[in-house]
């Protein structure tokens, strides 16, 4: 198959590090060129130790789940000819104690909303089904564990 990869990098700079006061503000480098600023929650460290302008890891599971379940619906709508304009999902996650009581994104709930647009009008039957299509095919949600709920809406205008 293909092989993916990003570059993760700290530094300590100027703290002792062995007090546990250090910054948890980081880099996440891909293979496109594109670096995203990242640290951890200002849930889970506290500031000043985190930076919440940065994407936390929990955020950046969250976005990948969005971001694979709505590229496999556009495919998908293309494919059956719907012409859709914008996709905007608001996605959440939950954190809560797991099976194995371990704190865990336990749940992501997508909330996509599509506006479509041309002669092909879509129904409430087929976009459940093109979004279950979406969730069975992206390979983040066949990937794990957490529970994927996609409450999506859409509109279109009549022609």
């Amino acid at each position: 198959m293909s092989n993916h990869s990003a570059v993760i990098q700290w530094q300590r700079k100027s703290s002792k590090f062995t007090d546990g006061q250090y910054s948890r503000v980081h880099e996440w480098s891909f293979d496109g060129g594109a670096t995203v600023q990242a640290s951890s929650s200002p849930h889970v460290v506290k500031i000043p130790f985190s930076d919440p302008t940065c994407v936390d890891p929990e955020e950046g599971f969250i976005a990948s789940l969005s971001s694979c379940h709505m590229l496999f619906f556009l495919g998908l709508a293309s494919k059956a000819g719907y012409l859709v304009d914008s996709y905007t999902d608001s996605a959440e996650g939950h954190m809560s104690k797991n099976e194995l009581s371990k704190i865990a994104l336990t749940s992501v709930t997508l909330r996509p909303k599509v506006i479509f647009s041309g002669s092909k009008q879509m129904t409430a039957s087929a976009f459940q089904s093109l979004h279950h299509e979406a969730h069975e095919s992206c390979f983040l949600a066949s990937s794990v564990k957490t529970e994927i709920r996609v409450e999506g809406t859409w509109e279109q205008p009549q022609p």
